[in-house]
């Protein structure tokens, strides 16, 4: 029978994949970029190389984020991940200014140029192989439940992104509106900004302690009301950690129970949301005695 692979492994099955493809990437970009005289070109394959440097940092990530709990950190590794897709975020973000900072200079000062035929070609299999990339990577962050991933997959649409503009300035000066490569510029910038800046915010809801979604806490009511035994529930908190979930609850008991069969309600509570597919990593029950 074939071993399943754990989460780091997946992730860094995916990290090394896409690594391979943009490294080859890259290097294409940037030689076409020089031979065709294409500006674009050479920054979109720079654009390229932060990607390389972003599936590296996942990869980091991943692993130490799955290193078990030790002395120091009896509450594990995971908040690791969210660090790093804050990390990636801010990549995304300079990386955006970069681009419409390009498309604001090129506009000031009128350095416009007309790339040769070879640029078409390699934006348009850098667009797909790009996209690719992306909808790769954005399937096994969701396998995963990976934000560092996420964040990662992206970083490879903003380089598709990239492309597009790179594309659409190169087709535009070749037909004699210079201007066209540009403004494509500035619009990417926006886009990629935009998605900078969800990342950087659900990064900060991952290390914060922010609640789960209210579909769960609903969820999560209802699994332990239905537990023989519990006759209510005063207090349920969750907190988010990383891509796993802590769980708080207040349970009622009937008075009249001893402390051991308290006690067995509660472990049946703890063991029951511990082992549902909600990826709560510690559910701490508290046991209320009514009348």
């Amino acid at each position: 029978m074939k071993k399943e692979m754990t989460r780091s492994e997946i992730g860094h099955s995916i990290g090394r994949n896409t690594l391979i493809v943009n490294v080859i990437l890259t290097v294409v970009k940037v030689i076409i970029g020089i031979v065709a005289k294409s500006q674009g070109m050479i920054a979109d394959g720079i654009h390229s190389l932060s990607d390389v440097i972003s599936t590296i940092v996942v990869m980091l990530g991943l692993r130490f984020s799955d290193v078990p709990e030790d002395t120091d950190h009896p509450y594990g590794h995971e908040k690791i991940e969210p660090i790093v897709a804050k990390l990636l975020a801010v990549i995304l973000f300079v990386t955006a200014i970069g681009i419409g900072y390009s498309g604001i200079r090129t506009i000031m000062k009128g350095e416009f140029t007309v790339p040769g035929r070879a640029a078409i070609g390699a934006a348009l299999l850098s667009i797909l192989v790009k996209e690719w990339m992306y909808q790769y990577t954005k399937k096994g962050a969701k396998k995963i439940e990976s934000s560092a991933l996420l964040a990662d997959a992206w970083h490879h649409r903003s380089d598709a992104f990239s492309s597009i503009g790179t594309l659409i300035g190169v087709l535009g000066a070749r037909m004699g509106i210079l201007v066209l490569d540009p403004i494509a510029a500035l619009v990417i910038c926006v886009l990629i900004g935009k998605v900078a800046f969800d990342i950087y915010l659900q990064s900060i809801h991952e290390l914060i302690d922010h609640a789960a979604e209210p579909h769960i806490v609903e969820k999560l009511h209802q699994e332990i009301s239905s537990i023989d035994g519990v006759k209510g529930i005063d207090t349920l908190k969750t907190r988010v950690h990383a891509s796993k979930l802590y769980v708080d609850v207040d349970i009622q008991v009937s008075g009249s129970l001893s402390v051991r069969q308290g006690h067995a309600i509660a472990q049946k509570v703890h063991d029951h949301i511990e082992q549902s597919d909600m990826k709560v990593k510690h559910c701490m029950v508290h046991v209320n005695p009514i009348e």
